[in-house]
């Protein structure tokens, strides 16, 4: 019954807007030695032509963490089904280290998905599973394998079944653009316009359940924080003061936002209920406080202050409103995000005046250079904590960027857009 709760949400979701260019994966650099995986073409017992080839999608997967490395399916010695018998020494043979077998049946709700992931060293098979859906959820089921093999293969969660927004800009002229809130898969296909506008869309952020988006935007008069719900569309206005209202980040539990306004005159933190519409004023202080970032457990926020003369990050307890400055590295951190488990933050840091995507163990305090690409902003983490997407430049154009958390795997992802910014990372779905 989850699963098709899933599957039900994910239909109606893609339905949001008209397809829009998507990203193109470019690995720049992986780890040393990556596992070697051999994802045989997936039997179909039907006629006709699928639209997903399940196999070259969970390849790539696999291939985009920097983890794993394809053998080449012209080098395969034979191509069984999840039935067949498999002569481990053929798979030793053309260097597979473990090799996937899969079968797609047509039934009376769309396909059956049947699969199996096997050690070639070990001569085993680790596990096998079947999995229904319907046809237009082919690619989900891509996903969904993709992490039952990750998970099996590095014992982290996978988070191939997760989703991304970014925003994009087509701009014409200065007075003739067009901003676009994309919603896409988490490797950059079926994207979807989920909001457009000619004003600017910023800072989108994703509710814990991944059923809603809040940002910021121009919908009326003046700049405003909104929510909107995937499946219906439906907005709601948080706030809409005369100047500065920035920086939604929902709260653990769903029911609340941090936020930056500048409504009593100075940029401060605001906790806004939305249930209710009240506010609470979190910070009070001259310099300006902007991005706050619940913590994991809710107890905390994390934001950029100027009050010690320059950018910097803080940490707000929630309950008694303590500040505590977080980063003294440098002269300049900002845009932080805590990792899921809320042992570290990833942020902002400025070095030889280029600005990179940085770490810091909140333990030890040992911080760590991610990026070397330039002018790199807005980072989100992945919620199993192993990539940071986030924004950066090459030449004039604006893209994306994905970098592992140890620093070891970085990633590109053009656009055909000339301009892609503000990206997030979707909570796990199912």
């Amino acid at each position: 019954m989850q699963r098709l709760i899933y599957w039900t949400w994910l239909l109606l979701v893609c339905v949001a807007g008209p397809v829009r260019a998507e990203l193109v994966i470019e690995i720049t650099r992986g780890v040393e030695n990556p596992i070697k995986v051999a994802v045989v073409p997936f039997r179909f017992q039907g006629s006709g032509v699928l639209d997903v080839d399940l196999a070259r999608l969970i390849e790539s997967n696999l291939e985009r963490t920097g983890q794993f490395q394809r053998v080449n399916r012209n080098s395969m010695l034979s191509l069984p089904g999840p039935n067949d018998q498999l002569f481990y020494r053929d798979w030793r043979a053309i260097d597979s280290e473990y090799t996937v077998v899969g079968e797609i049946t047509p039934n009376e709700n769309g396909y059956l998905v049947t699969f199996g992931l096997h050690d070639v060293l070990g001569q085993r098979e680790l596990f096998a599973e079947k999995v229904p859906g319907p046809a237009s959820a082919l690619r989900d089921i891509g996903h969904y394998i993709s992490d039952k093999i990750y998970e099996s293969l590095t014992g982290i969660k996978g988070i191939f079944s997760t989703k991304l927004v970014y925003v994009t800009v087509d701009r014409r002229s200065e007075k003739d653009q067009t901003f676009r809130l994309i919603l896409s898969d988490a490797d950059g296909g079926r994207t979807r316009t989920i909001f457009e506008s000619s004003e600017p869309i910023l800072s989108p952020t994703w509710s814990p359940d991944g059923g809603r988006i809040a940002y910021m935007s121009f919908r009326g008069k003046r700049a405003g924080i909104y929510v909107q719900t995937l499946a219906t569309g439906e907005v709601q206005k948080v706030t809409d003061f005369p100047g500065l209202n920035s920086a939604p980040s929902f709260s653990p539990d769903g029911r609340q936002l941090a936020l930056t306004l500048s409504k009593d005159g100075n940029p401060e933190v605001y906790i806004a209920n939305l249930r209710t519409g009240e506010l609470q004023r979190m910070t009070d202080h001259f310099g300006i406080d902007t991005e706050p970032r619940w913590s994991p457990d809710g107890r905390s926020i994390l934001f950029t202050s100027s009050r010690g003369g320059k950018p910097q990050l803080y940490q707000l307890n929630v309950s008694d409103r303590e500040v505590k400055r977080v980063t003294f590295d440098g002269d300049y951190n900002s845009n932080g995000a805590f990792t899921p488990d809320g042992s570290a933050i990833v942020f902002v840091h400025r070095s030889n005046d280029r600005f990179h995507i940085a770490r810091m163990d909140l333990k030890t305090r040992a911080m760590r250079i991610l990026t070397e690409t330039d002018l790199d902003e807005s980072p989100s983490v992945a919620p199993n904590g192993t990539m940071v997407i986030y924004a950066t430049s090459e030449g004039a154009r604006g893209l994306l960027g994905l970098v592992s958390t140890d620093g070891r795997v970085r990633v590109r992802l053009p656009s055909a857009s000339e301009q892609v910014r503000e990206p997030a990372w979707s909570p796990f779905m199912n």
